[in-house]
Order: structure tokens, then C-alpha cells, then sequence
């Protein structure tokens, strides 16, 4: 029979988040394991449960016969000059008849690291609810993601804040404007691309159907009338900053009369949605909280 492995303590969960948004060095990272290696459990043990496993994590083959995927560059002038990113449909909506059938968007935004295989694996599953769904790399203008996720952040870090918002806005745009698409989208993201989602609702006010922010920053209290789109929100019990932000984000949208729903998972963290990092993944919050996604956006964007 396969043993039960023995689960980390909450706080080395707590480091690594710390460490992979750039709150600590990588140093002061391992350092901090060290001190928590207990139970018989070596350090080296506890950082390599806690990096990610994105074969693990994969829940939708790359090649999978069901979806069309390709990647594509999407020119963002009061950017960074272009930015790329990956385009997932169902193979469905294109074989149906002889013309293309167009599809309500989802742009998938990342958190803050770039477009890492866990995030354009969650593009492909909304492919497979019947969306079309576009990922944009953030680190487009340094290459790219690098493969590895400390790397991307390093790389995240180096890149205009404001123009990477820019990009961002480009993309939604590209994707609304596609022939393919029904002229309908929405945005999710997760921690930097959950503050995307929510902030692509005010920029783009009626021009965005919905947008579904995991664990992201919410706007300021005075861009929140701009938002005409529907909001969900999802954040772990446990992630304290998430959590916290939603009462008064709440009371907002709802002075500003904004459609919206929001959720705290119990004993979810910050990332209980990536099952690529397995100590942080909640499989309950996260299952739940995903069919609420793909419901609200059924609801709101194909109306």
C-alpha cells in the first residue's frame, strides 16, 4: 500500500510564495527551509515538493486532437512593440461546417513569472468548454518565459509595469477584434493576472463581458465605477492579503451597481488553483471554483 506523505508545514508554503513574488532571495529562501526541515524531512526534500511539477499539474495534452493551438504576436504600440502568446480553440467550432464558427474570447493571464506550461494548460482546458482562449507572455520583450519559474520572475521584474499593462490591453483587444470571435470576451488570471483581469474590467468597461480574478489585486476605490462587466472573485481562506481585500471590494461594486460574486475558499492558500504546485493545490476549492469560472462565463458571455 502507498504511504501518505507527510505534509509540509503551512509556513514553508507560506516562504515559498514569499520567495517566488519576490519577496526573499533564493538564498535567504533555502535558508529559511533549513530551518523548517523537521520530521525527517531534509530541506532538499521540501524545496522539490514545493517547486512546481507541470507534467503533473497537466490536465489537457498539448496535442491533444481536440483543440487547434498556435502561438501568435499581437502588436502592442503603447507597449512593448508586440507581444506574444498562445491561441487554443476547440477543433469543433472549425469543422462543424465550412465556415469557421466564432467563439467567445478568454484571455488567461499569468502570474508573475510568464507564461509558465500551467497557464497555457488552463488555456486549453477553456478551449474545451468552448471558448476561445488567448494567453499572452508578459516577458515577450526578454524572450519570453525561460522555462523556469524563478527565472521568469527575475525577468518580470525588469520589464515596464505600465507597459506590461499596455500589452495586456493589446491582447484583449486583438482577441476581441478576431473574425473568429464572437466580439464577446472575458479575462482570468491568477495573482499579477488576477490584478489584470480586474484591470482590463475598468480599462475596457462595456468592452469586457466578465472578468474572473484568482487571488488578485483589486482596483482603487475610484476606478471601480468604470467596471461594467460581470466580477467573480476567488480567494483562499489562508492567503490573508486576498482574503482581506475582498469586504471593501465587494461594498464597491456594489455601490457601483457592478454585477459581481465573490468566494474565500476554506483553508485554501494563495495558488490552491495550480495543481502544478501540489503543496499549495486545493482540489476541492479549486474544482469548485472552476466551474463557477466556466459557469459565469457561459452566462455572461453568451448571452
Amino acid at each position: 500500500m502507498e504511504q501518505t506523505r507527510p505534509k509540509l508545514p503551512r509556513e514553508a508554503v507560506e516562504l515559498y510564495n514569499k520567495f517566488i513574488h519576490g519577496g526573499m532571495s533564493r538564498r535567504a529562501f533555502v535558508d529559511g527551509v533549513q530551518r523548517l526541515a523537521i520530521g525527517g524531512l531534509a530541506a532538499s526534500t521540501i524545496i522539490e515538493r514545493l517547486m512546481p511539477n507541470y507534467a503533473l499539474g497537466q490536465q489537457v495534452s498539448r496535442t491533444d486532437d481536440r483543440i487547434k493551438t498556435s502561438y501568435e504576436t499581437v502588436p502592442s504600440p503603447k507597449g512593448n512593440g508586440s507581444i506574444k502568446g498562445y491561441l487554443v480553440r476547440p477543433i469543433s467550432a472549425d469543422t462543424r461546417s465550412e465556415t469557421v464558427t466564432k467563439l467567445p474570447g478568454i484571455i488567461v493571464v499569468h502570474e508573475n513569472r510568464g507564461l509558465n506550461p500551467h497557464i497555457e494548460d488552463i488555456t486549453r482546458r477553456l478551449a474545451l468548454a468552448n471558448f476561445m482562449a488567448f494567453a499572452p507572455d508578459g516577458l515577450t520583450s526578454l524572450g519570453g518565459f525561460p522555462g523556469d519559474d524563478y527565472k521568469g520572475g527575475l525577468l518580470f521584474n525588469k520589464i515596464d509595469r505600465a507597459k506590461m499593462g499596455e500589452d495586456m490591453l493589446a491582447a484583449a483587444q486583438w482577441l476581441k477584434a478576431r473574425p473568429d470571435c464572437t466580439g464577446k470576451i472575458g479575462a482570468t488570471g491568477f495573482c499579477y493576472g488576477g490584478g489584470v483581469a480586474n484591470t482590463l474590467a475598468v480599462q475596457m468597461a462595456a468592452d469586457l463581458s466578465a472578468a474572473v480574478p484568482y487571488y488578485g489585486r483589486v482596483p482603487s476605490t475610484e476606478e471601480i465605477p468604470r467596471i461594467k462587466g460581470a466580477i467573480l472573485v476567488h480567494n483562499g481562506e489562508l492567503d490573508k492579503a486576498g482574503a482581506a481585500s475582498w469586504p471593501a471590494y465587494d461594498q464597491a461594486l456594489t455601490a457601483a451597481n457592478v454585477t459581481h460574486e465573490g468566494y474565500i475558499y476554506p483553508g485554501a492558500v494563495h495558488g490552491f488553483n495550480c495543481d502544478a504546485t501540489p503543496e499549495r493545490y486545493n482540489k476541492a476549492a479549486a474544482d469548485l471554483a472552476w466551474q463557477r469560472t466556466t459557469d459565469w462565463f457561459n452566462k455572461y458571455l453568451r448571452g
